[in-house]
């Protein structure tokens, strides 16, 4: 069963194609990273499950029933946009009315669940606007984890945060991933969502151009070598003439396709250039998902 399985989804705004068919599938337990430009179509979607929005199209099941449906709406926890906290009552006030809102019975064990999943145990009778933009962040997570859904969706939780922020929110979603709930969620900052993501999708112009899981992705992304030298461009044109894809970045010229490190740093000697410094790596998740989108643009 999936947590999420999405089939021809419409949605359009003042006749302008929001989702144009979309299809996507999150299988329960995934950290589901959903990826895709400003305008392609990611908190449309997050809201049309949500029940935020009415689609014009296409059909949205979760845990295999439709998304409409009462007993599964309850399962469904969701920070999209805010919080929508009141700034001068604590923590712990927020929270309580939530829970009264959701009718939850035991209201204090609730409330100091949630915020010790989320860190914020010594801090639940903070004012909400006295909070730095994590605990916000946090706060609103807390929120959405009320009633121990099965599902959360989070819209771009990570953005704005410093580093240890980003770390300390990597903590608490693999936590609550292997708790047993499934996480969608979107963000810009692909390389701290490559920490933690299970599966991907990734969106553009309103349509799925591709899902794939964390270790599909692995399999996919290019081998390279980089290697510092002092004559840059000069070490550029050589190896072009040896090598396929051969390109300068970030100050390194970065061998493509290729695993033969031993060989690429024995032909530059040949010609006199000595490497400074020589790293093999694979391209990560913001770079495939780059080459992918300019692949889709040139065709």
């Amino acid at each position: 069963m999936n947590a999420i399985e999405i089939k021809g989804l419409k949605k359009s705004f003042r006749g302008m194609h929001a989702l144009n068919g979309l299809n996507m599938t999150v299988p329960v337990g995934a950290i589901y990273g959903f990826i895709g430009e400003n305008g392609s179509g990611k908190s449309t979607t997050e809201k049309l499950i949500c029940g935020h929005l009415v689609k014009d199209g296409g059909t949205i099941k979760l845990f295999g029933k439709d998304y409409t449906d009462a007993g599964i709406r309850v399962r469904v926890g969701a920070l999209i946009e805010n919080a929508g906290c009141f700034a001068g009552s604590s923590i712990y006030t927020n929270l309580k009315m939530q829970c009264l809102n959701l009718g939850i019975a035991d209201i204090d064990a609730e409330i100091s669940r949630v915020l010790k999943i989320v860190r914020m145990d010594a801090h639940r009778d903070l004012k909400f606007k006295k909070c730095s933009l994590g605990m916000k962040q946090r706060v609103g997570i807390a929120m959405a984890l009320l009633g121990n859904p099965a599902l959360l969706i989070l819209d771009e939780p990570i953005n704005g945060l410093d580093t240890d922020g980003m770390k300390m929110m990597r903590e608490i979603l693999t936590d609550i991933a292997k708790g047993g709930a499934t996480v969608l969620i979107s963000s810009h900052i692909l390389g701290e969502l490559e920490k933690i993501a299970t599966h991907y999708g990734i969106i553009r112009q309103g349509k799925m151009v591709q899902e794939l899981t964390a270790q599909e992705m692995e399999a996919r992304a290019r081998v390279f070598v980089s290697l510092r030298v002092n004559e840059l461009q000069k070490a550029c044109q050589l190896l072009k003439q040896k090598y396929a894809n051969v390109r300068i970045e970030q100050d390194y010229v970065r061998v493509y396709d290729e695993q033969d490190v031993d060989g690429i740093v024995k032909y530059l000697l040949d010609h006199a250039l000595v490497p400074s410094e020589i790293k093999k790596n694979k391209v990560g998740l913001e770079e495939y998902y780059i080459e992918l989108m300019s692949q889709k643009e040139n065709k």
